[in-house]
């Protein structure tokens, strides 16, 4: 026998490779063996009927939150969030810090079938419940050097850093969050990952007369090229939206230093400002799920918070959900499934600098493969504002392959198939 496996049929879309079309994927060893229009069934081992299903090298998912435990409630489990929901690549954004690092590779990177990284916290504090307590993401919370070290140190998982450009933090401490993260960045070599969009919620004293439409002209001239601006379809302030209900002029500048942007879903998504932004010609690079413990459907660790201060921000229509779910409401929103695949494989395999190992098929990569329903239908989608928006197609998972070893989609944060309908 050639292969240990062969998956006949799909339908293969390979965007490294300019390859869309009814193919046969051969896997032997955990590597991809061949991609061709067929492959002999006697040549396998063991073959799979995936007639009708769309093959995709596998997903990658660049807004994870993943440091279950460490980080309380917010916390997911890493194969539910992953290789049981059809992803088989988590970049966690802002969990771990330079101090908790040791314990996000021992228990998510080592212990954890999915393929974890992360983007390091620029905060001292990581990513604790959420950012539930403002107070400890101030200036003196970051510590620049000790957070270059911790990111040179372990390359192999750290591919960035996380920092957030939002109204509260402005209101409470200016740019300067922003300006030690962005050094960061720069000393280490890295890209940022910034979010934007309220999200701690104003101090007692109020905006301080930060105007949320001047946060964006005041973060990028601080970026570099292959830094990320996240949340551009939010709906709260500070956003690619300004409260005149257009697209702030200085995204365009942003996107021509060469900024990348990240859909980053989960709550703070909204349909109306995705329309706004993507009929201004703003089309994301990357698509990342953003599901955490207080927007997803599990059980909450006793002992965290019974929920979020900020509840506007934290609630999302659909509590169970998946990065499949958020390729479904991008092709709900118009986009065609051939620029939907880039922001889940090759453009995150980009923005992580693994593009030579991730976001592909080509023969002797790891045999990193998602394969997907691809239902025609009737259903309402609903974001967390509550619009709703009508879809004749609905994408859900079926099984990937991490490495070559098959696990199905069977994570209990997938909705079912009826449940939009």
């Amino acid at each position: 026998m050639l292969h240990d496996l062969v998956l006949r049929g799909g339908r293969v879309i390979d965007p490294a490779q300019n390859l869309d079309g009814i193919h046969d994927v051969a896997v032997k060893d955990g590597r991809i063996a061949a991609v061709l229009p067929s492959i002999a069934p006697s040549s396998a081992k063991e073959t799979v009927d995936v007639s009708g299903k769309l093959v995709l090298p596998g997903l990658i998912d660049t807004h994870a939150h993943v440091f279950e435990y460490v980080t309380g409630r917010f916390g997911l489990e890493a194969d539910m969030c992953g290789v049981h929901s059809g992803v088989t690549t988590l970049i966690d954004q802002g969990g771990p810090s330079c101090m908790t690092l040791p314990a996000f590779r021992e228990f998510v990177v080592n212990a954890k079938k999915s393929r974890c990284c992360a983007f390091l916290s620029s905060y001292l504090v990581g990513g604790m419940e959420g950012h539930f307590y403002p107070a400890l993401y101030k200036p003196d919370c970051v510590d620049v050097d000790a957070t270059v070290k911790a990111a040179l140190e372990n390359l192999d998982i750290v591919k960035g850093f996380k920092a957030h450009a939002e109204l509260g933090g402005f209101a409470r401490w200016g740019i300067e969050v922003i300006r030690l993260s962005a050094q960061i960045a720069k000393t280490a070599n890295l890209p940022l990952y910034i979010h934007f969009g309220q999200l701690w919620g104003l101090p007692e004293s109020g905006a301080n007369g930060v105007d949320p439409d001047t946060i964006l002209e005041q973060v990028v001239p601080l970026l570099k090229a292959g830094d990320i601006i996240a949340h551009p379809f939010t709906r709260h302030p500070g956003g690619f939206v300004n409260r005149e209900g257009r697209l702030h002029p200085i995204v365009k500048e942003a996107l021509a230093m060469g900024l990348k942007t990240d859909v980053g879903h989960g709550s703070h998504f909204s349909y109306k400002m995705a329309r706004i932004a993507l009929d201004a010609g703003v089309v994301p690079d990357t698509l990342g799920a953003d599901m955490h413990g207080y927007n997803t459907r599990v059980p909450k660790p006793r002992g965290t918070p019974d929920e979020h201060p900020d509840k506007e921000h934290m609630f999302f229509g659909q509590t169970r959900f998946s990065l499949v779910s958020a390729m479904t409401s991008m092709l709900a929103l118009g986009l065609k499934i051939e620029q939907i695949v880039p922001m889940v494989t090759t453009h995150p395999a980009q923005m992580i600098g693994m593009e030579a190992e991730l976001g592909h098929l080509k023969p002797g990569a790891g045999a990193d493969i998602s394969v997907l329903h691809d239902e025609r239908g009737s259903w309402t989608l609903q974001d967390n504002e509550k619009t709703r928006l009508r879809t004749d197609r609905m994408l859900r998972p079926y099984f990937c392959l991490r490495a070559g070893k098959r696990y199905d989609s069977d994570a209990s944060i997938l909705p079912p198939l009826a449940a939009a309908a």
